[in-house]
């Protein structure tokens, strides 16, 4: 195999004559110089005493596919000539040398945290005494003005001239590698000596002195590792930042910055503009240059694939779709000059899609990193991104990813993968993507998601918000508008303070869960404060204006059981609302959670339905309201035995009213009385013959009438009392209006509502005042 690098000792002199001549200059992508007067002090103290001062790195121009803008070591005039050398590693060594040693010009260092000019010295009389110590006596910095003050402002040494140097001893370091200056400062030395035995004493300290500091500087040699022009521009790359020890590691946009520097492209200048556009969405703010390239290279390799593919159907040698660190810095600029505008289109579409996720903030967006392939994916199919079907399976894919935590670890493979398989899912031409088809929830996840650290947990809550929920005073949905206009953040539902008084365990680890917490106004968790629910609730009705019911289906919205707040029944809630979130990530997702069969993740699972049982019997006490109605049946006619439509009609209007109020709950098996005559009754016209098939009844009946929006804002409970069945169907207030379609005869829609505790129709001016007091905006 053909060796990349050549190991070589080259002169100290040659080298700084070289970054001089603009033949060693450096990769555009270097950072700055930095080095302080420590520092240089240091290095030239090594060098005065033949220490190593470690290798340097070069690599040989001329390579067509590795070309980096090249900019001269600071301090060197060369104007625009072409390197023949770039220098990898030891910037600071050679930069601080040619500054010190080469430059006649003050050396812009920094001295105790100020940035100063200073020229470097070496004291004849110190450097060749016995026992003193080179760097921190020998070697001296002086002043830009070459004048050395003593206390009180006072000149102690003039060194602005050659006279004035001679006087003090003080040899000037930027002559050294220069012999002919060298030679003329010993004889202004020796000249200066008015006897001859003075001048037979500095001439043995001059022969002392040039032994010992000039002459390693003018022979010092420095180890070099050359890099050949045929080394791989990822390689090149590779090995820079591992010998960079020096500061942060380079970005690839760093490194693409510098190639494009020279075919005269400025990527920062373009880059700048496009941020400053793209971060005026708070969404955005995190989204970084590195993502923007993926991005573009994601679309660019895509569209050579598919080029590929055009011409040579099912070829298995097509080009990879891939934004790994490699492809990006082989990215032409001509690429990402066709991508870079389609990938700024496919980021501004991706803050529309998530503004409809109710994902408004960067410091809420699950993974920043699932915009890469968000974006990709949008910005490739442009218009049609907005296709109901389109948004529709867009929608779960996000989801899956979310709550799949799928792009927890190394990701340039999924994003690849992501656009392969959306695309074609999307337009109806492949299978179900890999992110969607792998993607699991736990049910247990739930209990230990505590912090926005998690992707899952800031999900959840965007799921929420997403899904209908309301603010707690206003009663408005949350939008972009609202969500900033009321400060919603996540809060406790049952407060932090109240759970540690209740000095439960339990209930002290589980109320630090995503189970407890719900996206609340800044006002209303004012009002809230550390109250037990059943206190805080009356306050809400009492600032708010609002009655209870209406304060129960905004609590309703998310998916907060009305009745197990008010008797702060924190068991009941919580065990509640976990089943109704896994529910809501189940359906985001497109497939059910996983859960143990006997469902008991819940630290406390009502294994006995006694909690259940005892919810329904205080329901029947309570009686029909405005958000609690009971139904005998829900198909079967008590008198003929046969199913009914009628019965099942009186369900749906029931339910469509709830959810074009404020929400309530629909007691099936209990008759007008509170009398429970249970749904076993429906059994045999449902399939299966059992719950599960009068779930399933339910589900499809709510679809047919209301739509399958509508039929999401179900949630379907049983208990046993008395040996009967009773179902609970607790319904969701509506984000939108809900018309409900006739099962048979005239097919035009028709609207309900509640009206104290009966359902009514409202039609014609009515309904437009009702329609705008339900839902102003």
């Amino acid at each position: 195999m053909e060796q990349k690098f050549a190991s070589e000792a080259l002169p100290l002199a040659d080298l700084l004559h070289r970054a001089g001549t603009g033949e060693l200059q450096l990769p555009d992508f270097q950072r700055g110089w930095v080095w302080d007067d420590d520092h240089i002090r240091s290095l030239l103290a090594s060098i005065s005493l033949s220490y190593p001062i470690g290798a340097i790195m070069t690599l040989e121009t001329g390579n067509s596919e590795v070309r980096f803008k090249p900019r001269p070591i600071e301090g060197a005039s060369v104007g625009e000539k072409e390197p023949g050398l770039l220098l990898l590693d030891g910037q600071q060594r050679l930069t601080s040398l040619y500054l010190a040693l080469k430059s006649t010009d003050p050396v812009p260092t920094n001295y105790h945290g100020k940035t100063i000019g200073r020229h470097y010295y070496v004291s004849i009389e110190k450097s060749i005494a016995f026992g003193v110590d080179r760097e921190e006596e020998a070697i001296v910095s002086v002043p830009s003005d070459r004048i050395v003050k003593a206390d009180f402002g006072k000149p102690y040494r003039d060194l602005r001239s050659r006279d004035g140097e001679v006087a003090a001893a003080m040899f000037p370091l930027d002559i050294v590698l220069d012999p002919n200056a060298t030679m003329t400062w010993q004889q202004n030395y020796m000249n200066a000596a008015p006897t001859l035995a003075e001048k037979q004493e500095r001439f043995e300290k001059w022969m002392s002195f040039y032994g010992t500091v000039i002459k390693p500087f003018q022979d010092y040699q420095v180890p070099t590792i050359r890099l050949v022009k045929s080394t791989r521009k990822e390689a090149v790359c590779q090995v820079f930042e591992k010998v960079n020890t020096g500061g942060v590691t380079l970005t690839v946009f760093e490194l693409l910055t510098a190639t494009y520097a020279a075919e005269n492209f400025e990527l920062r200048p373009d880059w700048n503009a496009r941020k400053e556009r793209l971060r005026r969405h708070a969404v955005l703010e995190n989204f970084n240059e590195t993502g923007f390239l993926q991005v573009v290279s994601l679309l660019a390799s895509f569209e050579r694939r598919r080029e590929h593919l055009d011409g040579h159907p099912g070829s298995d040698r097509a080009p990879a779709v891939s934004c790994k660190r490699r492809d990006i810095l082989h990215l032409p600029r001509e690429a990402y000059e066709r991508w870079a505008d389609t990938a700024s289109e496919g980021l501004e579409r991706a803050v529309a899609f998530l503004h409809e996720l109710s994902v408004f903030r960067s410091r809420d967006l699950p993974y920043t990193t699932q915009l890469v392939p968000l974006a990709a994916i949008l910005g490739w199919l442009g218009k049609d991104a907005e296709l109901f079907s389109v948004r529709k399976h867009l929608r779960q894919w996000y989801w899956c990813g979310v709550f799949g935590e799928m792009y927890s670890g190394t990701t340039e493979t999924r994003f690849a993968n992501d656009l392969l398989d959306c695309i074609a899912w999307l337009r109806g031409e492949g299978q179900t993507p890999r992110t969607v088809r792998d993607a699991q929830f736990q049910a247990v996840r739930l209990l230990s998601l505590t912090t926005r650290n998690s992707a899952a947990y800031k999900g959840l809550h965007a799921l929420q918000m997403s899904r209908g929920s309301r603010d707690l005073l206003s009663g408005g949905s949350i939008d972009i508008k609202t969500f900033d206009k009321h400060a919603i953040d996540i809060h406790h539902v049952f407060p932090r303070r109240w759970c540690q008084l209740s000095e439960d365990k339990k209930i002290i680890k589980a109320a630090e869960t995503a189970v407890n917490k719900t996206a609340i106004g800044s006002f209303a968790n004012g009002v809230i404060g550390g109250s037990a629910p059943s206190a805080y609730l009356r306050r809400l009705e009492e600032k708010g204006g609002m009655s209870s019911p209406v304060l129960d289906g905004l609590l309703r919205s998310h998916d907060v059981d009305p009745l197990a707040a008010r008797r702060d029944d924190f068991a009941s809630f919580f065990d509640h609302r976990f089943g109704r979130l896994l529910s809501r990530i189940g359906q985001a997702m497109g497939k059910p959670v996983n859960r143990s069969e006997n469902r008991d993740e819940s630290p406390f699972f009502d294994k006995d339905g006694s909690r259940a049982i005892a919810d329904i019997e205080r329901l029947i006490r309570g009686g029909e309201s405005r958000t609690v109605e009971f139904k005998s049946t829900g198909r079967v006619n008590l008198h003929t035995k046969e199913k009914d439509p009628a019965m099942e009609w009186a369900v749906a209007k029931t339910i469509c009213a709830f959810m074009n109020t404020s929400g309530g709950i629909l007691l099936v098996g209990v008759d007008n009385a509170g009398k429970v005559l249970g749904i076993e009754a429906d059994f045999p016209f449902v399939k299966p013959r059992d719950r599960d098939g009068w779930e399933l009844w339910l589900t499809d009946l709510v679809k047919k009438i209301a739509g399958q929006v509508a039929a999401t804002n179900l949630e379907v409970e049983f208990a046993l009392l008395g040996g009967s069945t009773v179902a609970r169907v607790g319904v969701r207030p509506g984000v939108a209006p809900v018309f409900a379609t006739p099962m048979k005869g005239e097919k035009k829609p028709v609207f309900f509502a509640r009206v104290n505790n009966s359902t009514e129709e409202f039609s014609g001016p009515a309904l437009l005042e009702y329609l705008s007091k339900q839902w102003p905006e």
